[in-house]
């Protein structure tokens, strides 16, 4: 059961209760007045008989004779019955004035339901006898009384009656009306108190008159007439007034912009102007329903729903006054069977239309601020994540500033994906879309409610966390936003792995939002140099990240002017100490701040576009080296380092090999030196790339292994001819037992494949000695030679060492000695030694 339906149960309980009280105070009042009733209405005359007929004819004929006013459903109305009681209580007793209502009500209201019935006797017989006790309580008497004593008598009891009257009829009118009992007794309460007197004076005139002649009386039907059709029409006048000054209220009341507060008033004010039982409002768009009262809105939902009211039905459409538009319809609903007048229609087509006038003015506005709401969002988000923006972060972030003193720390974290770039160009942009919205989504999952998640552009991110409790938990909550990026992402079928760097800075004393951002971008590229996931911003290695920031607008400048330069690294047989090649190492020449490490600029360069015109300069200068060298007798190979961004370039292929041609060189000559990436491991295009390079002769090297994520699963994808250990084993090695046996097993494995293996960064001959012993027959690095241009290597290599032109270190052994090589270890830790030639070189 609804709520509506308890209440309306509740509402027909209470007026049955309070009607069946008035019924029982008037039954017993009928009770105790009948034995002295029938015992004094014993006529001893005709006319005494005609007297009792004339009263109980003459109430009938004022409850007859009524002005109507409806409220809902039900029809009140306001009758002559109390006058036609005062005048029976002047000239009768009073237990006989009561049986005479009771009859002559009955008469009257013989057509109305029984409880519209009962409740019109009850009430009326109550109203006989206190008019009656009231006179009885005087020094009236009939017909001897004077005009003096006539008036003052008659008023009381005439008082008595009115105030009776209000206080049964006003509780039940409110209640059947769903008002409450002070406002409906203040509701015309000038029009009754007039027609009180009215009725009082009519009453007074017609006992004067029964008293002087009787036959006077021919003379009160007309008078009481007139003085009724007046009366009705001061009624209907004061209704009329009321209800255009409501309907004024009611359009003024709907001149709002919210749809819903338009909806609310038009329903509750709707229910009071045309005293409806229930309110529908049914709107075109959105297929909405509103159903309600003078208590408020008990319905909001889509359209079909039926309605629990049931009853008169008046609809009327929300329509303009041309009836261009059409925005729904209102239906006022009735429990009861009801015509509204015609002022009513013409006040229903009048609301109707002021509502629809608001209802598209409120629909307007909501589209208006609908539309305004979405720009502003967008203004401040990204669009493909549903991110904050740049702009986002820092109007937030200078607010949080402003504020942190109160709200604990303020730390950003900047995070920046490695490699993206080579998604975009091999899958598409579609496919990097889908890899940086699930990007921004594991971000957001990971960020707790208080930060704020944001896509500054391209893929960076950035996160600022509010509210910490020390600066120390920022790192913390950084490795949890990184870690969410670990697992591989789904694409299409594919599994692609996306490597980020993430910088650190806590809000600064001064500098605000812009300081804390640039701070936090300088120590993700500490990040990135130092091959680290994260790095926490340190003031002491700010000087050369300032430089990076300034240094990325020189680089069209740089390629065009040749400034890009190339210097020459080594790569000696261990045993001999010859040189078997040289790894060609670029450097910008800068003409302010000199030589510049490629660490430094080499990230600007991959995104600035300019990665293929840097690329081919590198590699012209190698080619031209490694032509001179062999045309000064030293034919030995230039390794180039090749981006992972130069792999996703079909073209790659042709122009290395266009590029050898132009410098005859053949295509063994040139050793491409590659770095671990998983995701570039997983890409047919590099694939391919990789391919076609090896059968063309282009010898393969792969760079720094076993630092990266798989090293075993890439050789099995990536056909290269030679593994590099990483410096960072080479440092280790004497220390570190680890080391050593990632050392051994990269050699063994060589050995395995039949690759070649260079160990970087020699920096010692103890290192030398210990390398060549576990089978490394080649290194680079400091003992050997630092990087030197072109001409000074060829010069080197034409001096020699020892006098042996070539050579860049004396040999570990004499030519064609026995030498022993610890190629594994026993259980227990002790070497088995194998004896092995040296061949000379």
């Amino acid at each position: 059961m609804t709520l509506p339906q308890r209440r309306e149960i509740e509402t027909d309980r209470r007026l049955l209760l309070l009607v069946g009280l008035i019924v029982v105070v008037a039954g017993t009042i009928v009770v105790t007045s009948l034995p002295a009733a029938l015992s004094s209405a014993k006529p001893a005359t005709v006319n005494d008989a005609a007297k009792l007929v004339m009263i109980t004819l003459v109430i009938a004929l004022g409850t007859l004779v009524k002005a109507r006013v409806r409220i809902r459903s039900t029809t009140q109305s306001i009758s002559w019955n109390d006058t036609a009681i005062i005048v029976g209580a002047a000239i009768a007793p009073t237990s006989v004035v009561v049986l005479c209502t009771a009859v002559g009500i009955a008469l009257a209201s013989i057509r109305l339901t029984p409880m519209k019935l009962a409740f019109g006797i009850g009430k009326n017989v109550i109203v006989a006898w206190g008019a009656g006790t009231a006179l009885a309580m005087t020094t009236w008497t009939w017909p001897s009384a004077g005009t003096a004593s006539l008036i003052v008598p008659l008023a009381l009891a005439y008082m008595v009656a009115a105030l009776l009257d209000d206080l049964l009829a006003i509780p039940v009118i409110a209640l059947a009306s769903g008002t409450k009992v002070v406002k409906q007794f203040r509701s015309n309460l000038d029009l009754r108190l007039g027609g009180f007197a009215v009725r009082f004076i009519v009453a007074a005139c017609t006992l004067l008159v029964l008293r002087i002649d009787p036959r006077l009386l021919l003379a009160v039907p007309p008078l009481v007439l007139s003085l009724h059709l007046a009366y009705s029409a001061r009624i209907r006048g004061r209704t009329e007034q009321q209800a255009w000054q409501r309907l004024a209220r009611t359009t003024d009341a709907l001149n709002v912009v919210d749809l819903d507060k338009v909806l609310t008033t038009a329903v509750t004010q709707a229910a009071e102007l045309f005293s409806a039982d229930e309110v529908e409002i049914e709107l075109r768009e959105g297929a909405r329903t509103v159903r309600g009262g003078t208590g408020g809105i008990t319905f909001d939902a889509a359209t079909g729903t039926p309605t629990e009211v049931d009853g008169t039905v008046v609809p009327a459409p929300l329509e303009g006054h041309d009836r261009s538009v059409d925005v729904g319809m209102l239906r006022l609903r009735f429990r009861g069977p009801v015509q509204l007048s015609e002022r009513e229609r013409y006040t229903l087509r009048t609301f109707a239309s002021a509502l629809c006038t608001a209802v598209r003015n409120a629909q307007a506005y909501a589209e208006l601020a609908r539309v305004a709401d979405e720009h502003a969002y967008a203004a401040a988000h990204d669009a493909l994540t549903g991110l904050a923006n740049r702009r986002h972060l820092l109007d937030q972030g200078t607010e949080q500033l402003s504020t942190r003193h109160a709200d604990g720390v303020t730390a950003l974290v900047l995070i920046d994906l490695n490699h993206f770039k080579e998604v975009n160009d091999t899958l598409g942009h579609a496919a990097g879309d889908q890899v940086l919205v699930q990007v921004a989504d594991r971000l957001r999952n990971a960020a707790q409610g208080s930060d704020l998640v944001a896509r500054l552009g391209g893929d960076e991110f950035a996160v600022l966390l509010r509210g910490l409790p020390a600066p120390a938990i920022a790192a913390h909550r950084a490795e949890t936003l990184l870690a969410a990026l670990h697992e591989p992402f789904g694409l299409d079928g594919m599994r692609i792995s996306v490597e980020a760097s993430g910088g650190i800075s806590v809000a600064p004393a001064s500098g605000g939002m812009a300081e804390l951002l640039r701070r936090a971008d300088v120590a993700m590229y500490q990040a990135k140099r130092a091959g680290q996931r994260i790095s926490t911003y340190a003031p002491t290695r700010d000087t050369a990240d300032l430089g990076r920031l300034t240094l990325g607008g020189e680089l069209p400048r740089a390629v065009a002017d040749h400034e890009f330069i190339v210097n020459f690294q080594p790569i000696v047989d261990l045993g001999t100490g010859e040189v078997t090649s040289a790894e060609a190492l670029a450097r910008w020449h800068h003409p302010t701040h000199g030589l510049i490490d490629p660490l430094r600029f080499l990230e600007a360069v991959e995104r600035s576009g300019l990665l293929p015109a840097f690329a081919e300069a590198i590699l012209d200068q190698a080619l031209i080296a490694a032509t001179n060298w062999r045309d000064a007798g030293f034919d030995i190979p230039v390794a180039v380092n090749v981006s992972p961004r130069s792999l996703l370039d079909a073209r790659f292929p042709g122009s290395v090999l266009a590029r050898l041609r132009t410098h005859d060189l053949p295509p063994d000559r040139l050793v491409l030196e590659l770095t671990e990436t998983l995701t570039l491991s997983q890409l047919d295009v590099v694939d391919r790339v990789l391919s076609r390079l090896r059968d063309e002769g282009v010898r393969l090297a792969l760079d720094d292994f076993g630092t990266g994520y798989s090293s075993l699963s890439l050789l099995s994808r990536i056909p290269v001819h030679e593994l590099k250990i990483d410096r960072s084993f080479v440092t280790t090695m004497e220390s570190s037992a680890e080391a050593a046996a990632v050392i051994r097993s990269t050699v063994d494995l060589g050995r395995s494949l039949n690759l070649d293996v260079v160990a970087e960064g020699v920096e010692s001959e103890p290192q030398r000695r210990a390398l060549w012993e576990l089978g490394c027959v080649a290194g680079q690095g400091h003992l050997f030679a630092r990087p030197m241009p072109a001409g000074t290597l060829l010069a080197t290599l034409q001096r020699g060492s020892g006098g042996r032109p070539g050579a860049l270190a004396p040999p570990l052994h004499d030519t064609g000695a026995v030498i022993r090589l610890t190629q594994s270890r026993r259980p227990g830790g002790r070497s088995r030694p194998d004896q092995l030639p040296h061949l000379p070189a």
